[in-house]
């Protein structure tokens, strides 16, 4: 459960770095990251790109998934797997790269 409020905590400030830099307030995107940083130091190590892959890729064929429609079915069997050691949203974008071959 700690795990998922920094993961959530960190989540909301990578959210508000992106925007912030958009806005142009350098200083606060500055200050978001720094805490970042600091909860970065409390959760476990993150996935590589490559290792999320590959566990997509084993659950996809598990699942059976062969195309978009089972989106759902192929990140409710991933996500359990993954929960705390990968981006949500990179994840989701392997699943869609997968279930579009």
């Amino acid at each position: 459960e700690v795990i998922a409020i920094i993961s959530s905590e960190a989540k909301k400030r990578k959210d508000s770095i992106n925007e912030i830099e958009k806005g142009g307030r350098q200083d606060l995107a500055d200050k978001e990251k720094a805490e970042l940083e600091i909860l970065a130091k409390y959760l476990p190590e993150q996935m590589s790109e490559e290792d999320v892959k590959k566990i997509v890729e084993e659950t996809v064929a598990e699942v059976r998934a062969s195309s978009m429609q089972d989106f759902g079915k192929t990140m409710g069997a991933v996500m359990p797997k993954l929960k705390g050691k990968a981006d949500g949203n990179l994840i989701s974008k392997i699943v869609q790269e997968e279930l579009k071959k």
